[in-house]
């Protein structure tokens, strides 16, 4: 299988790490494309890569995926073997809904504690809705690994996509230096200690500066 995945900047682009990291992670392979974030043309750029004109985008011959969740989805059929969701199927239920959770919520965490892994660690002044966000991930978190973390460091004990989905938020709390202790510092100790993980930082340390970096906090 030649796959290609098309992500954007490694310093900002949580939705392209999401796939990324599943895929490093399982051992299936890809060829990677970068598309810049913030530069002129960007939008065509990007069309040409998805009818949706966003990044990730995974190809697999004629068949082209959109949207990381989609992504994680479509790796799940096509590689049983890999365990992209937890085997058990009560695990597998809540790993498919505290993921769908992260797809489509936490607006308040998205705008306040943006991706960015080139800003020095040090808090910043958090809004009801952030700290309302922050307290629910906690949360997901460390019931997760209350009821299916035996098997393992991560949330329901093996990597598996709900751990790919939330591995942007790990970055995220090390950035604002989000107090965490406990079962939430050792699981972020151990998507932070994963090789693939420490290769994306690498990477986005090495990045040319782009437009974005000007606006970030």
């Amino acid at each position: 299988m030649a796959y290609q995945l098309v992500v954007a900047d490694k310093t900002y682009s949580s939705w392209s790490l999401r796939p990324w990291l599943m895929m490093r992670v399982a051992g299936i392979p890809f060829a990677e494309v970068n598309v810049r974030l913030g530069l002129p043309g960007q939008q065509g750029t990007f069309l040409d890569q998805s009818p949706a004109g966003k990044v990730p985008v995974l190809r697999d011959g004629d068949t082209v995926v959109w949207d990381s969740l989609a992504i994680l989805e479509y790796l799940a059929e096509r590689h049983p073997e890999a365990h992209v969701w937890p085997a058990d199927p009560a695990a597998r239920a809540e790993a498919r809904s505290v993921s769908a959770e992260m797809h489509s919520g936490f607006p308040d965490l998205r705008r306040v504690l943006g991706m960015n892994l080139r800003r020095p660690p040090a808090p910043v002044e958090q809004d009801e809705g952030t700290r309302r966000d922050v307290a629910r991930i906690r949360q997901l978190w460390q019931a997760a690994r209350g009821r299916f973390g035996r098997g393992g460091p991560f949330l329901y004990g093996r990597f598996s996509a709900a751990d790919a989905m939330y591995a942007p938020v790990v970055t995220r709390f090390e950035t604002y230096a989000v107090p965490v202790d406990g079962p939430v510092r050792t699981y972020m100790n151990a998507v932070l200690a994963l090789a693939p993980m420490q290769e994306w930082y690498d990477a986005a340390r090495r990045e040319p500066p782009s437009l974005r970096d000007q606006v970030q906090p």
